[in-house]
Protein backbone atom coordinates (compact mmCIF):
# COMPACT_ATOMS: atom_id res chain seq x y z
CA UNK A 1 0.00 0.00 0.00
CA UNK A 2 1.09 3.72 -0.51
CA UNK A 3 1.93 5.57 2.96
CA UNK A 4 -0.16 8.25 3.59
CA UNK A 5 2.61 10.69 4.12
CA UNK A 6 5.90 9.89 1.94
CA UNK A 7 9.23 8.85 4.17
CA UNK A 8 11.89 11.50 4.00
CA UNK A 9 14.86 10.07 2.63
CA UNK A 10 17.26 13.17 3.74
CA UNK A 11 17.54 16.22 5.91
CA UNK A 12 16.46 18.45 3.12
CA UNK A 13 13.12 16.51 2.63
CA UNK A 14 12.88 15.95 6.30
CA UNK A 15 12.77 19.96 6.47
CA UNK A 16 10.23 20.12 3.87
CA UNK A 17 7.78 17.86 5.38
CA UNK A 18 8.49 19.27 8.79
CA UNK A 19 7.64 22.79 7.42
CA UNK A 20 3.94 21.14 6.24
CA UNK A 21 3.02 21.18 10.41
CA UNK A 22 0.73 18.92 12.11
CA UNK A 23 -2.25 17.43 10.86
CA UNK A 24 -4.33 14.50 9.88
CA UNK A 25 -1.57 12.20 9.04
CA UNK A 26 1.86 13.50 10.85
CA UNK A 27 2.38 13.56 14.23
CA UNK A 28 5.66 15.30 16.21
CA UNK A 29 7.17 14.37 19.43
CA UNK A 30 10.03 15.61 21.05
CA UNK A 31 11.68 12.29 21.87
CA UNK A 32 10.94 8.36 22.36
CA UNK A 33 10.47 9.94 25.99
CA UNK A 34 6.35 10.40 24.31
CA UNK A 35 6.76 6.65 22.81
CA UNK A 36 3.41 5.54 24.20
CA UNK A 37 1.54 8.83 22.96
CA UNK A 38 3.19 8.58 19.66
CA UNK A 39 1.74 4.72 19.76
CA UNK A 40 -1.45 5.83 20.55
CA UNK A 41 -1.26 8.47 17.38
CA UNK A 42 -0.29 5.13 15.28
CA UNK A 43 -3.24 3.75 16.56
CA UNK A 44 -4.99 6.81 15.24
CA UNK A 45 -3.97 6.66 11.94
CA UNK A 46 -4.30 2.95 11.77
CA UNK A 47 -7.98 3.69 11.83
CA UNK A 48 -7.99 6.54 9.71
CA UNK A 49 -5.71 6.97 6.13
CA UNK A 50 -2.37 6.14 7.78
CA UNK A 51 0.50 8.35 8.53
CA UNK A 52 3.99 8.97 10.35
CA UNK A 53 4.97 9.44 13.88
CA UNK A 54 8.55 11.90 14.07
CA UNK A 55 10.70 11.83 16.77
CA UNK A 56 13.16 14.58 17.55
CA UNK A 57 10.60 17.14 16.32
CA UNK A 58 8.86 19.67 18.25
CA UNK A 59 5.18 20.89 18.40
CA UNK A 60 6.23 24.29 16.94
CA UNK A 61 8.67 22.31 14.08
CA UNK A 62 11.62 22.81 15.76
CA UNK A 63 13.85 19.88 14.32
CA UNK A 64 16.47 18.44 17.11
CA UNK A 65 16.81 15.06 16.67
CA UNK A 66 17.56 12.18 19.43
CA UNK A 67 20.04 9.63 19.96
CA UNK A 68 18.44 6.11 18.36
CA UNK A 69 19.90 2.94 20.19
CA UNK A 70 20.05 -0.26 19.90
CA UNK A 71 17.66 -0.24 23.34
CA UNK A 72 15.44 2.98 21.49
CA UNK A 73 14.79 0.36 18.94
CA UNK A 74 13.72 -2.52 21.48
CA UNK A 75 11.45 -0.27 22.87
CA UNK A 76 10.00 0.85 20.16
CA UNK A 77 9.62 -3.12 19.12
CA UNK A 78 7.79 -3.65 22.34
CA UNK A 79 5.61 -1.10 22.21
CA UNK A 80 4.48 -1.88 18.66
CA UNK A 81 3.46 -5.47 20.07
CA UNK A 82 0.58 -3.83 22.30
CA UNK A 83 -1.36 -3.27 19.12
CA UNK A 84 -4.33 -5.15 18.38
CA UNK A 85 -5.07 -6.63 15.81
CA UNK A 86 -1.46 -6.73 15.21
CA UNK A 87 0.65 -4.22 13.22
CA UNK A 88 3.61 -3.69 10.70
CA UNK A 89 5.43 -0.48 12.05
CA UNK A 90 7.79 0.64 9.26
CA UNK A 91 10.74 2.16 11.36
CA UNK A 92 12.80 4.84 9.55
CA UNK A 93 16.01 6.54 10.66
CA UNK A 94 16.68 9.82 9.09
CA UNK A 95 20.74 10.77 10.36
CA UNK A 96 21.21 14.71 10.92
CA UNK A 97 24.72 15.07 12.24
CA UNK A 98 26.42 12.59 14.72
CA UNK A 99 24.69 10.95 17.41
CA UNK A 100 21.47 12.73 16.41
CA UNK A 101 18.37 11.39 14.31
CA UNK A 102 15.03 11.57 13.21
CA UNK A 103 12.83 8.45 14.08
CA UNK A 104 9.73 8.19 11.82
CA UNK A 105 7.17 5.64 12.21
CA UNK A 106 4.83 5.30 9.76
CA UNK A 107 1.96 3.13 8.85
CA UNK A 108 -0.56 2.67 6.62
CA UNK A 109 -4.39 2.40 6.33
CA UNK A 110 -5.91 -0.93 6.52
CA UNK A 111 -9.63 -0.70 6.19
CA UNK A 112 -10.41 -4.11 5.54
CA UNK A 113 -8.33 -4.74 9.46
CA UNK A 114 -9.71 -1.50 11.38
CA UNK A 115 -10.22 -0.74 14.21
CA UNK A 116 -7.39 -0.98 16.21
CA UNK A 117 -6.32 -0.79 19.51
CA UNK A 118 -3.12 0.16 21.38
CA UNK A 119 -2.78 -1.28 25.10
CA UNK A 120 -6.94 -2.37 24.31
CA UNK A 121 -7.90 1.60 23.57
CA UNK A 122 -8.70 2.36 20.40
CA UNK A 123 -7.94 6.09 19.38
CA UNK A 124 -8.86 8.66 16.31
CA UNK A 125 -7.18 11.37 14.81
CA UNK A 126 -9.25 14.58 14.34
CA UNK A 127 -7.48 17.22 12.79
CA UNK A 128 -4.23 17.72 14.18
CA UNK A 129 -5.23 15.95 17.53
CA UNK A 130 -5.25 12.19 18.53
CA UNK A 131 -8.38 10.82 21.10
CA UNK A 132 -9.78 8.41 22.11
CA UNK A 133 -12.72 6.74 19.89
CA UNK A 134 -16.20 6.90 20.83
CA UNK A 135 -17.44 3.91 21.82
CA UNK A 136 -20.18 3.75 19.53
CA UNK A 137 -17.84 4.55 16.47
CA UNK A 138 -15.55 1.42 17.96
CA UNK A 139 -18.47 -0.99 17.58
CA UNK A 140 -19.90 0.13 14.03
CA UNK A 141 -16.39 -0.31 13.16
CA UNK A 142 -15.94 -3.71 14.27
CA UNK A 143 -19.44 -4.67 12.40
CA UNK A 144 -17.86 -3.51 9.18
CA UNK A 145 -14.50 -6.00 9.91
CA UNK A 146 -16.28 -8.71 9.58
CA UNK A 147 -18.84 -7.27 7.33
CA UNK A 148 -17.36 -9.34 4.56
CA UNK A 149 -17.94 -12.89 5.59
CA UNK A 150 -20.83 -12.40 7.99
CA UNK A 151 -23.37 -10.14 8.09
CA UNK A 152 -26.83 -10.04 8.20
CA UNK A 153 -28.17 -10.13 4.88
CA UNK A 154 -25.72 -13.89 4.16
CA UNK A 155 -27.15 -15.51 7.20
CA UNK A 156 -29.24 -18.74 6.72
CA UNK A 157 -32.60 -18.34 6.74
CA UNK A 158 -33.75 -20.50 9.13
CA UNK A 159 -36.53 -22.72 8.14
CA UNK A 160 -37.26 -21.15 4.96
CA UNK A 161 -37.37 -23.19 1.60
CA UNK A 162 -38.15 -22.42 -2.30
CA UNK A 163 -41.91 -22.53 -1.81
CA UNK A 164 -41.97 -19.77 0.24
CA UNK A 165 -40.48 -17.39 -1.70
CA UNK A 166 -42.33 -15.58 -4.63
CA UNK A 167 -41.96 -17.33 -7.94
CA UNK A 168 -42.77 -14.44 -10.38
CA UNK A 169 -40.80 -12.01 -8.45
CA UNK A 170 -37.47 -14.23 -9.31
CA UNK A 171 -38.38 -14.80 -12.26
CA UNK A 172 -38.96 -10.88 -12.75
CA UNK A 173 -35.32 -10.61 -11.96
CA UNK A 174 -34.28 -13.38 -14.00
CA UNK A 175 -35.47 -11.68 -17.21
CA UNK A 176 -34.87 -8.42 -16.75
CA UNK A 177 -31.33 -9.27 -16.03
CA UNK A 178 -30.98 -11.12 -19.10
CA UNK A 179 -32.29 -7.65 -21.00
CA UNK A 180 -29.95 -5.95 -19.19
CA UNK A 181 -27.16 -8.61 -19.95
CA UNK A 182 -26.55 -8.51 -16.36
CA UNK A 183 -27.02 -12.79 -16.13
CA UNK A 184 -26.18 -15.61 -18.16
CA UNK A 185 -29.33 -16.54 -20.80
CA UNK A 186 -28.63 -19.53 -20.54
CA UNK A 187 -29.63 -19.36 -16.85
CA UNK A 188 -32.52 -21.57 -16.43
CA UNK A 189 -35.72 -20.82 -15.57
CA UNK A 190 -35.17 -22.64 -11.86
CA UNK A 191 -36.19 -20.64 -9.41
CA UNK A 192 -33.12 -22.87 -7.18
CA UNK A 193 -30.62 -21.96 -9.88
CA UNK A 194 -31.54 -18.37 -10.36
CA UNK A 195 -30.26 -17.64 -6.29
CA UNK A 196 -27.43 -19.40 -6.80
CA UNK A 197 -26.73 -17.13 -9.89
CA UNK A 198 -27.46 -14.15 -7.75
CA UNK A 199 -25.72 -15.22 -4.68
CA UNK A 200 -28.78 -15.52 -2.74
CA UNK A 201 -28.30 -19.26 -2.24
CA UNK A 202 -25.12 -21.20 -0.56
CA UNK A 203 -24.96 -25.30 -0.45
CA UNK A 204 -29.14 -25.10 -0.64
CA UNK A 205 -28.75 -23.00 1.98
CA UNK A 206 -31.52 -19.68 1.27
CA UNK A 207 -29.88 -16.90 2.70
CA UNK A 208 -32.13 -13.93 4.81
CA UNK A 209 -31.32 -11.80 1.65
CA UNK A 210 -33.19 -13.70 -0.90
CA UNK A 211 -36.51 -13.64 2.67
CA UNK A 212 -35.77 -9.53 1.93
CA UNK A 213 -36.24 -9.73 -2.14
CA UNK A 214 -38.23 -12.68 -2.66
CA UNK A 215 -40.31 -12.95 0.68
CA UNK A 216 -44.01 -13.95 1.03
CA UNK A 217 -44.34 -13.82 4.67
CA UNK A 218 -42.58 -11.77 6.87
CA UNK A 219 -44.25 -11.90 10.10
CA UNK A 220 -43.56 -12.61 13.20
CA UNK A 221 -39.69 -13.42 12.27
CA UNK A 222 -39.12 -10.56 10.20
CA UNK A 223 -41.29 -7.43 11.17
CA UNK A 224 -38.30 -5.05 9.90
CA UNK A 225 -39.90 -6.03 6.20
CA UNK A 226 -41.76 -3.17 7.05
CA UNK A 227 -43.11 0.01 4.92
CA UNK A 228 -44.78 2.96 6.27
CA UNK A 229 -47.05 5.37 4.26
CA UNK A 230 -48.54 8.57 5.46
CA UNK A 231 -50.04 11.58 4.44
CA UNK A 232 -50.13 14.39 7.31
CA UNK A 233 -52.31 17.68 6.74
CA UNK A 234 -49.73 20.66 7.77
CA UNK A 235 -46.43 20.50 8.61
CA UNK A 236 -46.08 18.46 11.60
CA UNK A 237 -46.30 14.72 11.96
CA UNK A 238 -49.21 15.69 14.97
CA UNK A 239 -51.39 17.00 11.94
CA UNK A 240 -54.46 15.15 10.75
CA UNK A 241 -53.64 12.00 9.36
CA UNK A 242 -55.30 11.69 6.00
CA UNK A 243 -53.59 8.31 4.64
CA UNK A 244 -51.92 5.52 7.14
CA UNK A 245 -50.96 2.55 5.48
CA UNK A 246 -48.39 -0.37 7.11
CA UNK A 247 -47.65 -3.32 4.99
CA UNK A 248 -44.70 -5.72 5.64
CA UNK A 249 -43.25 -6.87 1.97
CA UNK A 250 -40.98 -7.65 0.73
CA UNK A 251 -37.86 -5.00 -1.35
CA UNK A 252 -39.01 -5.21 -4.57
CA UNK A 253 -42.47 -4.80 -3.44
CA UNK A 254 -41.93 -1.93 -1.25
CA UNK A 255 -40.60 -0.22 -4.56
CA UNK A 256 -44.03 -0.72 -5.98
CA UNK A 257 -46.41 0.36 -3.53
CA UNK A 258 -44.38 3.31 -2.24
CA UNK A 259 -44.15 4.70 -5.51
CA UNK A 260 -47.81 3.61 -6.09
CA UNK A 261 -48.34 6.04 -3.16
CA UNK A 262 -46.53 8.92 -3.71
CA UNK A 263 -48.18 9.02 -7.47
CA UNK A 264 -51.77 8.87 -6.19
CA UNK A 265 -51.07 11.59 -3.08
CA UNK A 266 -48.94 14.46 -4.93
CA UNK A 267 -51.03 16.74 -6.60
CA UNK A 268 -50.80 16.65 -10.44
CA UNK A 269 -50.40 19.89 -11.99
CA UNK A 270 -50.40 20.77 -15.71
CA UNK A 271 -49.31 23.00 -17.75
CA UNK A 272 -48.80 23.76 -21.66
CA UNK A 273 -45.52 23.97 -22.77
CA UNK A 274 -45.17 26.95 -25.14
CA UNK A 275 -45.60 25.17 -29.02
CA UNK A 276 -46.94 22.81 -27.97
CA UNK A 277 -50.95 21.63 -28.32
CA UNK A 278 -51.13 19.21 -25.63
CA UNK A 279 -50.83 19.84 -21.91
CA UNK A 280 -47.58 18.35 -19.90
CA UNK A 281 -48.74 16.73 -16.61
CA UNK A 282 -46.31 17.77 -13.61
CA UNK A 283 -45.72 15.99 -10.20
CA UNK A 284 -44.11 18.91 -8.15
CA UNK A 285 -41.21 16.32 -7.67
CA UNK A 286 -39.81 14.35 -10.39
CA UNK A 287 -41.05 10.65 -10.20
CA UNK A 288 -37.22 9.58 -11.31
CA UNK A 289 -35.77 11.15 -8.44
CA UNK A 290 -38.29 10.00 -5.67
CA UNK A 291 -37.75 6.08 -6.94
CA UNK A 292 -33.78 6.38 -6.76
CA UNK A 293 -34.07 7.93 -3.29
CA UNK A 294 -36.74 4.77 -2.13
CA UNK A 295 -34.83 2.48 -3.99
CA UNK A 296 -31.43 3.77 -2.05
CA UNK A 297 -33.76 3.41 1.36
CA UNK A 298 -34.75 0.15 0.28
CA UNK A 299 -31.26 -1.70 -0.14
CA UNK A 300 -28.99 0.25 1.93
CA UNK A 301 -30.93 0.35 4.73
CA UNK A 302 -30.31 -1.37 8.02
CA UNK A 303 -31.82 -4.93 7.99
CA UNK A 304 -30.32 -6.67 11.29
CA UNK A 305 -32.87 -4.61 13.79
CA UNK A 306 -36.02 -6.33 14.36
CA UNK A 307 -37.79 -2.64 14.93
CA UNK A 308 -36.46 -0.89 11.24
CA UNK A 309 -38.08 -0.16 8.70
CA UNK A 310 -38.65 2.27 5.54
CA UNK A 311 -41.13 5.00 5.78
CA UNK A 312 -42.88 7.41 3.00
CA UNK A 313 -44.22 10.30 5.31
CA UNK A 314 -45.73 13.22 3.10
CA UNK A 315 -47.04 16.75 4.65
CA UNK A 316 -48.72 20.07 2.82
CA UNK A 317 -44.78 21.71 2.42
CA UNK A 318 -42.97 18.28 1.92
CA UNK A 319 -41.99 14.84 1.08
CA UNK A 320 -39.23 12.66 3.32
CA UNK A 321 -37.89 9.14 2.80
CA UNK A 322 -36.65 7.49 5.50
CA UNK A 323 -34.74 4.43 6.50
CA UNK A 324 -33.22 2.51 9.52
CA UNK A 325 -29.66 2.67 9.42
CA UNK A 326 -26.65 5.17 9.84
CA UNK A 327 -24.30 5.75 6.53
CA UNK A 328 -21.32 3.21 6.04
CA UNK A 329 -17.94 4.57 7.85
CA UNK A 330 -16.25 6.92 5.85
CA UNK A 331 -19.25 8.44 4.16
CA UNK A 332 -21.03 11.77 6.26
CA UNK A 333 -24.37 13.53 5.10
CA UNK A 334 -22.44 16.01 3.41
CA UNK A 335 -20.69 13.77 1.19
CA UNK A 336 -24.01 12.75 -0.40
CA UNK A 337 -24.43 15.47 -2.46
CA UNK A 338 -21.10 15.27 -3.86
CA UNK A 339 -18.23 12.92 -5.03
CA UNK A 340 -18.22 10.06 -2.79
CA UNK A 341 -17.44 6.01 -3.53
CA UNK A 342 -20.44 3.15 -3.39
CA UNK A 343 -20.17 1.02 -0.14
CA UNK A 344 -23.06 -0.84 -0.24
CA UNK A 345 -24.44 -2.10 3.48
CA UNK A 346 -26.26 -4.88 1.68
CA UNK A 347 -24.37 -6.33 -1.58
CA UNK A 348 -26.36 -8.75 -2.05
CA UNK A 349 -29.65 -7.41 -1.68
CA UNK A 350 -27.91 -4.28 -3.80
CA UNK A 351 -26.66 -6.55 -6.46
CA UNK A 352 -30.00 -8.02 -7.29
CA UNK A 353 -31.52 -4.45 -7.98
CA UNK A 354 -28.37 -3.69 -10.26
CA UNK A 355 -28.91 -6.96 -12.17
CA UNK A 356 -32.69 -6.14 -12.98
CA UNK A 357 -31.11 -2.57 -14.62
CA UNK A 358 -33.02 -0.46 -11.44
CA UNK A 359 -29.81 0.81 -10.14
CA UNK A 360 -26.15 1.43 -10.76
CA UNK A 361 -23.36 0.28 -8.57
CA UNK A 362 -20.81 3.82 -8.54
CA UNK A 363 -22.36 5.62 -6.36
CA UNK A 364 -24.19 7.87 -8.41
CA UNK A 365 -27.52 7.52 -7.30
CA UNK A 366 -27.81 10.67 -5.03
CA UNK A 367 -26.17 12.56 -7.35
CA UNK A 368 -28.16 12.04 -10.53
CA UNK A 369 -30.84 12.59 -7.84
CA UNK A 370 -29.57 16.17 -7.09
CA UNK A 371 -29.40 16.80 -11.04
CA UNK A 372 -32.45 15.61 -11.88
CA UNK A 373 -34.17 17.90 -9.07
CA UNK A 374 -32.11 21.00 -10.69
CA UNK A 375 -32.92 20.21 -14.05
CA UNK A 376 -36.59 19.64 -13.53
CA UNK A 377 -36.83 23.25 -11.51
CA UNK A 378 -37.37 21.39 -8.40
CA UNK A 379 -35.06 22.29 -4.97
CA UNK A 380 -32.51 19.57 -4.25
CA UNK A 381 -33.20 17.38 -1.12
CA UNK A 382 -31.57 17.36 1.79
CA UNK A 383 -29.78 14.59 3.82
CA UNK A 384 -30.39 13.98 7.46
CA UNK A 385 -29.17 11.33 9.81
CA UNK A 386 -31.14 11.46 13.31
CA UNK A 387 -32.45 9.34 15.66
CA UNK A 388 -30.82 6.11 14.17
CA UNK A 389 -32.69 7.28 10.43
CA UNK A 390 -31.51 8.56 7.05
CA UNK A 391 -33.53 10.93 6.44
CA UNK A 392 -34.48 12.18 2.74
CA UNK A 393 -36.31 15.13 2.58
CA UNK A 394 -37.59 16.75 -1.23
CA UNK A 395 -39.26 20.21 -0.43
CA UNK A 396 -42.84 20.95 -2.38
CA UNK A 397 -45.65 22.79 -2.07
CA UNK A 398 -48.22 19.93 -1.84
CA UNK A 399 -51.47 21.80 -0.71
CA UNK A 400 -52.16 25.19 -2.82
CA UNK A 401 -51.79 28.36 -0.39
CA UNK A 402 -55.13 29.15 0.67
CA UNK A 403 -56.36 25.85 -1.01
CA UNK A 404 -59.09 25.59 2.15
CA UNK A 405 -60.46 29.13 1.87
CA UNK A 406 -60.77 28.60 -2.62
CA UNK A 407 -64.32 29.51 -3.35
CA UNK A 408 -65.81 26.81 -6.06
CA UNK A 409 -63.43 23.86 -4.59
CA UNK A 410 -65.68 21.36 -2.68
CA UNK A 411 -64.09 18.62 -0.19
CA UNK A 412 -62.80 15.72 -2.03
CA UNK A 413 -61.98 18.07 -4.89
CA UNK A 414 -58.89 19.83 -5.65
CA UNK A 415 -57.55 22.84 -8.15
CA UNK A 416 -54.88 22.82 -10.85
CA UNK A 417 -53.22 26.33 -10.14
CA UNK A 418 -51.73 26.24 -13.65
CA UNK A 419 -55.21 25.55 -15.89
CA UNK A 420 -57.78 26.52 -13.36
CA UNK A 421 -59.60 23.19 -13.62
CA UNK A 422 -61.18 21.32 -10.74
CA UNK A 423 -60.01 17.88 -10.55
CA UNK A 424 -62.20 15.36 -8.78
CA UNK A 425 -60.88 13.01 -6.41
CA UNK A 426 -61.27 9.68 -6.27
CA UNK A 427 -61.98 7.91 -2.61
CA UNK A 428 -59.63 10.46 -0.93
CA UNK A 429 -56.57 10.34 -3.05
CA UNK A 430 -55.92 12.77 -6.38
CA UNK A 431 -56.81 10.84 -9.52
CA UNK A 432 -53.50 11.03 -11.73
CA UNK A 433 -51.46 9.28 -13.70
CA UNK A 434 -52.58 5.82 -12.21
CA UNK A 435 -56.03 6.08 -12.53
CA UNK A 436 -55.93 7.50 -16.53
CA UNK A 437 -53.83 4.09 -16.75
CA UNK A 438 -56.20 2.49 -15.58
CA UNK A 439 -59.44 3.79 -17.11
CA UNK A 440 -57.57 3.26 -20.57
CA UNK A 441 -56.33 -0.07 -20.04
CA UNK A 442 -60.03 -1.52 -19.37
CA UNK A 443 -61.47 -0.09 -22.42
CA UNK A 444 -61.12 -3.80 -23.25
CA UNK A 445 -62.70 -5.44 -20.13
CA UNK A 446 -59.77 -6.71 -18.22
CA UNK A 447 -59.41 -9.14 -14.82
CA UNK A 448 -58.65 -7.79 -11.45
CA UNK A 449 -56.07 -10.00 -11.50
CA UNK A 450 -54.86 -8.03 -15.11
CA UNK A 451 -55.40 -4.43 -13.63
CA UNK A 452 -53.15 -5.67 -10.60
CA UNK A 453 -50.11 -6.79 -12.76
CA UNK A 454 -50.47 -3.51 -14.97
CA UNK A 455 -50.02 -1.71 -12.09
CA UNK A 456 -47.40 -4.02 -9.86
CA UNK A 457 -49.41 -4.64 -7.07
CA UNK A 458 -49.45 -7.55 -4.96
CA UNK A 459 -51.72 -6.61 -2.47
CA UNK A 460 -55.22 -7.96 -3.53
CA UNK A 461 -56.73 -5.50 -0.43
CA UNK A 462 -54.48 -2.78 -1.23
CA UNK A 463 -55.54 -2.75 -4.91
CA UNK A 464 -59.07 -3.37 -4.55
CA UNK A 465 -59.25 -0.53 -1.44
CA UNK A 466 -57.08 2.25 -2.78
CA UNK A 467 -57.74 1.48 -6.70
CA UNK A 468 -60.53 -0.82 -7.62
CA UNK A 469 -63.33 0.15 -5.45
CA UNK A 470 -62.57 4.27 -5.96
CA UNK A 471 -63.16 3.86 -9.49
CA UNK A 472 -66.06 1.77 -8.96
CA UNK A 473 -68.09 3.79 -6.95
CA UNK A 474 -67.22 6.61 -8.85
CA UNK A 475 -69.19 5.28 -11.90
CA UNK A 476 -65.80 4.94 -14.51
CA UNK A 477 -65.21 1.22 -14.23
CA UNK A 478 -68.48 -0.92 -14.28
CA UNK A 479 -68.13 -4.97 -13.75
CA UNK A 480 -69.08 -7.38 -16.52
CA UNK A 481 -71.11 -9.50 -14.57
CA UNK A 482 -73.30 -6.84 -12.02
CA UNK A 483 -74.84 -9.47 -10.33
CA UNK A 484 -72.29 -12.26 -9.92
CA UNK A 485 -68.86 -9.97 -8.17
CA UNK A 486 -66.91 -13.08 -6.91
CA UNK A 487 -67.40 -14.72 -10.17
CA UNK A 488 -64.25 -16.09 -12.18
CA UNK A 489 -65.64 -14.62 -15.25
CA UNK A 490 -65.88 -11.39 -13.74
CA UNK A 491 -64.37 -8.49 -15.99
CA UNK A 492 -64.15 -4.61 -15.56
CA UNK A 493 -64.27 -2.18 -18.58
CA UNK A 494 -64.32 1.33 -18.97
CA UNK A 495 -68.00 3.61 -18.89
CA UNK A 496 -68.32 6.26 -20.76
CA UNK A 497 -68.21 8.34 -17.68
CA UNK A 498 -64.91 6.76 -17.16
CA UNK A 499 -64.05 7.10 -20.63
CA UNK A 500 -63.80 11.29 -21.01
CA UNK A 501 -62.68 11.62 -17.49
CA UNK A 502 -59.28 9.60 -19.03
CA UNK A 503 -59.18 11.74 -22.68
CA UNK A 504 -56.57 14.57 -21.92
CA UNK A 505 -58.19 17.92 -23.09
CA UNK A 506 -56.97 19.83 -25.68
CA UNK A 507 -56.08 23.96 -25.34
CA UNK A 508 -58.09 25.89 -26.73
CA UNK A 509 -57.81 28.12 -29.46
Amino acid sequence: MTPAVGIPANAKQLAALVKEGEGPTLEFKRSTGELKEGMRTLCAFLNGSGGMVLFGVRPEGAIDGQTVSDQTLRDVAQAADRFEPPVDVSIHRIKLKENSEILALSTDAARDIRPFTYEGRAYERVGSTTRRMPQTKYECMLVERGHAKRRWENLPAEGLALKDLDRKEILRTRELAIQQNRISPDTRRNIGEILDRLGLRANSVITQAAHVLYGKRFLPDYPQCLLKMGRFRGTEITGEIVDNRQEHMNAFAMVREGMAFLERTMPLGARFPEGKIFREDRFPVPLDALREILLNAVMHRDYSHYSGYVAIVVFDDRIEIRSYGRLPNGITVKQLSGRHDSKPTNPLIAGAFHRTGAVEVWGRGTNRVIAMCKQYGAPPPEFEERQGFLIVTFKAQLVAEGAAETSGVQPGQRRDQTTEQVTVQVGGQVTGQVAEQVLRFCQVPRKASEIRELLHLKHRETFTDNYLRPLLEKGWLEPTIPGKPRSRMQRYRTTEAGLAASKEPERGS
